[in-house]
């Protein structure tokens, strides 16, 4: 039997979820919104401060390599925890059909918390930048596998715009290959194979190094404990993303301190 390619499937569902958004609202009108919003919090500041390991505590329900994380799910509950841990900035899920994210969530968690929060997501086309802006995400994440060249200059101009963040996401060599051409500041190695979605440390091991000094790195992925988060702070990391060992665990705050040696 073939493996099933889960990347396919979520962004076909995605596809359809952003044409569903258009239809109720258009571009235009979408962009007519973002006059007067609240100045974006900054993101890239936060997670790369010099000889330490910033963290980005992520918020998720869900997942297709785990199923369900977290059973009692209490956003408000977890976002003041990562509030009284004092993370440097927050990713927060907003894909609905695999992750059992909402787009909601980003106004909630930020009403809560003084960080910057990052949108992740499946991010294909420049309406959910200007989305992600009107919801109040600080950042968004864009997938290099999901984007062509074009489409990533694209996207990062319309996020310039309006002086949001982004973390560019790679996960091998031919993809690092890709970004490296173009001006990108933050770059995101992710462990997980996307399209498997088995996890492998060496990802970070073999990418790093040809990564240059002066990018922001961000880890994501496989990430438990805090042997993992000091040999990544020796390698030269700015920042780490993790979300699953921090959602299973029952003393989230108890859990972050724990795992980032605060």
């Amino acid at each position: 039997m073939a493996k099933v390619d889960i990347l396919k499937e979520i962004v076909a569902k995605k596809k359809e979820r952003i044409a569903l958004c258009k239809q109720q609202l258009s571009e235009d009108d979408l962009k007519a919104k973002l006059t007067g919003l609240a100045p974006c919090r900054p993101f890239k500041e936060a997670i790369s401060k010099p000889r330490q390991i910033s963290l980005i505590a992520e918020i998720k329900q869900s997942s297709p390599s785990k199923g369900l994380i977290r059973q009692n799910f209490n956003l408000q509950e977890i976002a003041q925890s990562y509030q009284d841990a004092g993370v440097q900035a927050v990713s927060v899920l907003t894909e609905e059909d695999f992750f059992g994210g909402s787009p909601l969530y980003i106004n909630e968690v930020k009403k809560l918390i003084t960080a910057a929060v990052l949108r992740k997501d499946f991010i294909l086309e420049s309406y959910q930048v200007y989305e992600s802006r009107y919801l109040g995400a600080d950042a968004v994440l864009l997938i290099a596998d999901l984007l062509t060249k074009d489409q990533l200059v694209e996207l990062m101009q319309v996020a310039d715009s309006l002086d949001m963040d982004y973390l560019v996401e790679v996960h091998d060599e031919k993809e690092l290959k890709k970004i490296l051409k173009l001006k990108v500041p933050m770059i995101g190695i992710n462990n997980r194979n996307l399209h498997t979605l088995e996890v492998d440390f060496k990802t970070t091991e073999k990418l790093f190094t040809l990564i240059p000094r002066d990018k922001v790195v961000v880890v994501e992925s496989g990430i438990k404990n805090y042997q993992d988060v000091l040999f990544l702070k020796i390698l030269g990391a700015s920042a780490v993303l993790i979300g699953t060992v921090f959602m299973e665990a029952e003393d989230v705050k108890k859990k972050v301190e724990e795992v980032m040696g605060w």
